[in-house]
């Protein structure tokens, strides 16, 4: 029997990371779904076709991994997936709290899907979307923390936020 596992998130932008957590995933499961939320509560700074783009491009080659978007419940999604895993990182044991809390409610709501918490390798235990967003809109350097086509894109799209706001004369 074949376990197919879901690795959920917003990956606005992806990170090294979650590429780290994505390899790993694909090593201890027959096949990796990462699921892009559309979260309609949040405004992200890529789009989600952006997101999905980047993902797609940067997972491309890698065997048995695909990229999709879901909405509403997690867990309604994975099993409409048929996936009987759901994937989740964690850096810190602030993180351990929150996805504990999640895991155990998923559970609740669909008793035959397991969580599978996952470390990041040391160098991206600190690394998170939010912080290359900040770096990279204060002008410093993300390489070697996300994938060289994100840096193109982080800078691309700042470039473009950075036009919209020049005041006109």
């Amino acid at each position: 029997m074949k376990i197919r596992a879901v690795y959920p998130g917003t990956f606005d932008p992806v990170t090294n990371g979650h590429l780290d957590l994505i390899q790993r995933s694909a090593k201890l499961f027959d096949e990796v779904i990462v699921a892009i939320l559309r979260n309609t509560d949040k405004t992200p700074l890529f789009t989600v076709e952006e997101r999905v783009r980047m993902l797609r491009q940067v997972v491309r080659g890698q065997k048995d991994v695909s990229v999709t978007t879901f909405g509403g419940l997690l867990v309604d999604f994975a099993v409409q997936m048929k996936a009987s895993v759901i994937v989740r990182g964690i850096r810190a044991v602030s993180d351990y709290e929150y996805e504990l809390q999640m895991a155990l409610m998923n559970r609740r709501l669909s008793p035959n899907l397991a969580t599978v918490f996952l470390m990041p390798a040391e160098a991206y235990s600190y690394l998170s979307s939010r912080l290359v967003k900040e770096i990279s809109q204060l002008g410093g350097s993300v390489r070697g923390l996300v994938p060289p086509l994100v840096v193109r894109e982080l800078q691309k799209k700042h470039r473009s936020m950075r036009l919209r706001e020049k005041p006109t004369k």
